[in-house]
């Protein structure tokens, strides 16, 4: 898969934003996207991962603790198109964010090896 993600920019604390992920195949469906992020100084961390259209109840959504609640991730087929809504957002949200492909969420989603990932778009939330 080749993906790209966009919809970064910046936003002041409270602020809401949109990423993307978007794949150039149609087959985007059929894996689970994981987004990550890397703030300035730290190490990539997991933020989300939405399953494949075709897990049929044996694989889940998750969360990092630090945006459960605040972020929501889902898909459009249609567009072949992973989406993060980035609500509520705080200073500690800025970093470099990415979509990754992998062929399930899992229980070790953060962990896990991905397949295949965009070239990351930037987030700053500041006032």
């Amino acid at each position: 898969l080749q993906l790209a993600e966009s919809g970064g920019g910046l936003v002041q604390p409270g602020g809401s934003l949109r990423l993307s992920c978007n794949a150039f195949e149609p087959t985007l469906r059929y894996y689970a996207v994981g987004w990550f992020r890397r703030a300035p100084g730290k190490e990539r961390e997991g933020v989300s991962c939405v399953r494949s259209s075709d897990a049929n109840g044996l694989d889940n959504d998750a969360y990092a603790g630090s945006v459960k609640g605040r972020f929501t991730v889902s898909r459009d087929n249609a567009w072949n198109t992973v989406y993060l809504q980035m609500n509520s957002l705080k200073p500690e949200d800025t970093g470099v964010y990415y979509c990754a492909s992998a062929p399930y969420c899992g229980t070790n989603w953060a962990g896990r090896l991905y397949d295949s990932w965009g070239q990351g778009t930037q987030v700053t939330v500041s006032s």
